[in-house]
């Protein structure tokens, strides 16, 4: 799985830490390490939380790169 830079901009433009981001969409800080690492896959739910909080839509959040 890939690394998601694209949360950590988004996070980076509101100047938001990974906890804070956590905490808004009831997770731990470690759980969105991961996210962001590429090492947990999160469910649609998570995926459209994390999108509200950041403001983005699915698809630029976690939409496929372009190849």
């Amino acid at each position: 799985m890939a690394r998601n830079i694209r949360i950590k901009v988004a996070r980076a433009e509101l100047d938001m830490t990974q906890k804070a981001l956590a905490e808004a969409v009831g997770i731990s800080r470690q759980t969105m390490n991961a996210i962001e690492q590429g090492d947990y896959n999160p469910t649609i739910k998570l995926c459209r939380a994390i999108c509200r909080v950041l403001g983005k839509t699915l698809d630029e959040l976690f939409g496929e790169e372009d190849s």
